[in-house]
């Protein structure tokens, strides 16, 4: 059984680390994201999902805070967050991040996506905001594309690596669904991280038996349904 990649969240909105539940802010902050990031890596993580939540709903940015955090402290970085454009692309590779992730909404224009996945290649992801088999971004209004159709035309370019959630368990720590994960991983040679309700050392158990390659975990670690070290060993990074 292959290593399950963790990526612990860190979203931002206002200059402080926050969790979503359904698309929405939770009560209350989780205090400053340097502080958080700084702590899941000394339970050790690799990796950290950097969220700006206020580049992703059109209300400003954390881009001075977030190249902070990416250059302050030894982790690899996932930048997500309202990346819909070339220009944000680029901009988002310059703060120093591992990768950036393409958000849901430029799938609208699916020959921008494919040129960008052709031209920076392992250093983005694209990610698949699902509802049923419609795409629903996050932040977006209106039900989007077949998520199915898009698919196909993002593996005709050869997409290294893809971000799958449910929208409708994202945040709601109600399990995740695995059977979505394992249809996408079936559906495509990228490599595949899964997020969204995830709960349990079960939960991560099982996505690491659908042998992709990571998945990120937000509220449980926040409110304690189990600690990350725990998580890293169920996940395999004993086994290294």
């Amino acid at each position: 059984m292959s290593v399950l990649e963790l990526l612990p969240a860190v979203d931002v909105t206002g200059g402080q680390a926050v969790r979503l539940s359904g698309g929405s802010v939770d009560c209350g902050s989780w205090g400053s994201p340097l502080d958080v990031a700084r702590s899941f890596y000394e339970a050790g993580a690799r990796w950290v999902h950097l969220v700006d939540l206020d580049l992703a709903f059109g209300r400003g940015d954390n881009a001075e805070l977030l190249a902070r955090v990416i250059s302050d402290v030894p982790v690899a970085v996932e930048l997500s967050g309202g990346i819909t454009s070339r220009a944000a692309i680029e901009a988002g590779l310059e703060m120093g991040p591992a990768r950036v992730n393409i958000a849901t909404q430029a799938l609208r224009n699916i020959d921008a996506v494919c040129e960008a996945i052709e031209c920076f290649g392992e250093r983005v992801a694209v990610c698949l905001d699902v509802r049923g088999d419609r795409l629903a971004a996050r932040g977006g209004d209106g039900e989007g594309a077949n998520v199915w159709g898009v698919l196909r035309l993002l593996n005709e370019v050869g997409v290294a690596r893809l971000v799958v959630t449910d929208v409708m368990r994202d945040g709601q720590m109600n399990g995740s669904n695995l059977e979505l994960v394992a249809r996408i991983a079936g559906s495509t040679n990228a490599r595949v991280i899964a997020s969204g309700g995830i709960n349990s050392l079960a939960d991560i158990e099982a996505l690491r038996g659908l042998d992709i390659e990571g998945a990120i975990v937000g509220k449980a670690l926040y409110r304690g349904a189990f600690t990350l070290a725990d998580a890293m060993v169920v996940a395999g990074h004993e086994e290294r």
